[in-house]
């Protein structure tokens, strides 16, 4: 800020309850807050469409890997092979989400802040600096979930079900493709033991279930002063 703006105290009522000057009195304000929020949301929808085109992706690679594998007499390594393009899908997710978040949380700062504000004053602000901290994201933008949050979340969310959808989906392939060998030996590859295979099948799931604990509030989608609202 300029020395001019030093004296600026954004937890004064004065200047928090903005919300209701947009509705008590005509200025230009609420013209430019109007193509600020219009401009934020239609960032969100263009981030929240390349989420979604990378779970249909996901899930129509995937499942029709699983269909293939079914058609016929396929080895159980082209399920294994889905779970990888799976995780793919994944880590390219994970970073999709954490550049969506920035939008949104622009969007529900302006939600809750100023235009709940507008509608109902008696109720205040959620957040008494929203505005300085709405300008600092502005001066310096930087992304509100770590990586590992993002990756936990979609995980949570989408991905983790189908992977073990997937996972079922081998260990039934293998019951019924090899009905003769018993498991895990039926699990063997060209020049790796059925052991060793459900040994890492195990533990990459296991690791799986644990990047999918949620370490803070905001990667549990709890709503708090740090993480403006729900995640979606």
């Amino acid at each position: 800020m300029s020395d001019g703006d030093t004296d600026f105290d954004p937890e004064d009522p004065a200047e928090k309850e903005i919300g209701r000057e947009m509705v008590d009195q005509s200025t230009g304000l609420g013209s430019v807050t109007a193509h600020l929020y219009r401009g934020e949301v239609e960032r969100t929808v263009g981030w929240r469409d390349r989420l979604d085109t990378t779970t249909n992706w996901a899930v129509t690679v995937m499942s029709a890997i699983v269909a293939y594998a079914f058609s016929g007499d396929v080895s159980h390594a082209v399920i294994l092979a889905g779970i990888i393009m799976g995780t793919v899908f994944l880590f390219i997710e994970a970073r999709r989400f954490r550049a969506y978040d920035v939008w949104r949380s622009r969007v529900r700062v302006l939600q809750e802040n100023l235009f709940a504000n507008a509608l109902d004053p008696s109720e205040g602000v959620e957040r008494d600096a929203w505005r300085a901290e709405l300008s600092e994201d502005y001066r310096n933008p930087t992304t509100n979930i770590s990586y590992r949050g993002a990756f936990s979340h979609r995980l949570r969310r989408v991905y983790l079900p189908l992977i073990s959808g997937m996972l079922v989906g081998w260990l039934f392939h293998l019951w019924a493709f090899t009905p003769d060998e018993a498991f895990p030996a039926s699990a063997s590859l060209p020049g790796i033991s059925g052991y060793l295979v459900t040994a890492v099948v195990a533990i990459y799931y296991v690791v799986l279930l644990v990047l999918a604990i949620p370490l803070s509030r905001k990667e549990r989608g709890e709503a708090g002063a740090a993480d403006h609202g729900n995640l979606e």
